[in-house]
């Protein structure tokens, strides 16, 4: 967590071959972010860049720019464009970036990343649909398809397409915190937080006809938090067996009831331990943590701090 005042700069790599609609989104991201980010966008001779729909677009900056940046986010270029094999002014651009610089990528992106042995020893995701031709390029990669995005230390991967949003308010929402991560969700009209990961986006068989659906006891539950729900409670809520609940929810969220619920208990701490003077044992209890260890097991877990140390980098942030 960042968490300060200081204007950050975002440098977003295009590569020929973008795809423009993610190319966009750092941009709407972070320029929505109150003054907190300022975003450039560069290619790696400076000149205009092909993308994969019927346009090419201009960029105002050459590779020199990313020396500069504070985070630098690798934008997802057509799959026909994946390849192992790094041009010699790619690598060049990429050798630019600071040591110290947080790096992003998007989809595609994460091949980039990988030729380039930025995400050597490290986790990572890209699409679901690339994910057998990226273990056999990079079978060392701990990969993980299930999830919208990843981050593991400096370096961050998103899976496709709009898991870019996802990634953007990831990094908002830990540099400034949920209020100003949210915030900028809703000038967007996307939501804060997506529940689940990319599984539920994997093709799967249809449901048989008139198959229920478990929204309605997600929405229950959130509603129910604060209390000890188990999974034979959010079942019965459904209709369902235990069994058959478990299956549909993970078939429609991409994970399963209790993690889904862990996230959410956290994401809700995360905010009351920003906009409030509770103490870690009463937000607990109000987020539906049995005590207040249990927060601090799963906030570190999480995002890799304590409660307390959460709560001053935020209250730090706000003076």
């Amino acid at each position: 967590m960042r968490g300060n005042s200081r204007v950050e700069r975002v440098v977003v790599l295009a590569l020929d071959g973008v795809h423009p609609f993610e190319l966009g989104i750092p941009n709407r991201i972070f320029e929505a972010a109150d003054g907190r980010y300022e975003v450039l966008t560069c290619s790696v001779d400076g000149r205009p860049v092909r993308t994969n729909a019927d346009f090419t677009v201009g960029v105002p900056h050459g590779p020199e720019i990313l020396a500069t940046a504070d985070t630098v986010v690798v934008a997802a270029v057509a799959s026909s464009r994946v390849t192992a094999d790094l041009s010699d002014e790619l690598r060049a651009a990429l050798a630019l970036i600071r040591p110290d610089a947080r790096i992003v990528s998007i989809c595609t992106g994460a091949f980039v990343l990988a030729a380039a042995g930025l995400l050597d020893g490290r986790k990572a995701t890209t699409h679901w649909q690339l994910v057998e031709p990226f273990r056999r390029m990079y079978p060392h990669i701990d990969l993980d398809p299930d999830v919208l995005f990843v981050a593991d230390g400096r370096i961050l991967t998103s899976a496709g397409a709009a898991s870019g949003v996802d990634i953007c308010l990831h990094i908002v929402r830990e540099d400034h915190g949920s209020e100003l991560a949210n915030t900028v969700a809703r000038s967007l009209v996307v939501p804060p937080f997506r529940d689940g990961g990319q599984a539920q986006y994997i093709e799967q068989p249809m449901p048989e006809p008139g198959a229920a659906s478990t929204a309605a006891t997600r929405a229950w539950a959130l509603v129910h938090l604060d209390e000890p729900l188990t999974l034979a409670d959010l079942a019965r809520h459904a209709g369902m067996s235990m069994r058959t609940f478990a299956r549909r929810f993970n078939d429609e969220v991409g994970v399963s009831p209790g993690r889904w619920l862990i996230q959410h208990r956290v994401a809700h701490a995360r905010h009351l331990l920003e906009s409030s003077d509770l103490s870690v044992d009463q937000i607990a209890g109000q987020v539906g943590f049995a005590t207040g260890a249990s927060l601090r097991q799963h906030l570190h877990a999480a995002i890799g701090v304590s409660p307390q140390a959460y709560r001053r980098t935020f209250q730090a942030a706000a003076h």
